[in-house]
């Protein structure tokens, strides 16, 4: 029985190396980041003309049929190629 878990220890080694790299790689960004952003780093980014309308406005429902067909189409002819 000892013999057959030495073969695996290798294994194990690795596995635990990886998590440990894997978690060190998560865990040290927290551990060096600066964390006194000014205003405009927490503001949100837009490019282009300043927004005129809100962006939640409603659509007539033909668009989403449209959209649905395209995708429905789409999907065969990717379907159509092997």
């Amino acid at each position: 029985m000892s013999a057959l878990l030495s073969s695996y220890l290798p294994i194990v080694l690795f596995i635990a190396v990886a998590m440990v790299v894997g978690l060190a790689l998560i865990v040290a960004p927290f551990l060096v980041a600066y964390r006194n952003p000014d205003p405009e780093k927490l503001s949100a980014y837009e490019c282009g003309f300043n927004s005129f309308d809100d962006a939640r406005m409603k659509f007539d429902i033909r668009f989403y049929l449209v959209s649905i067909l395209f995708i429905i189409f789409d999907l065969e002819v990717a379907f159509l190629f092997p």
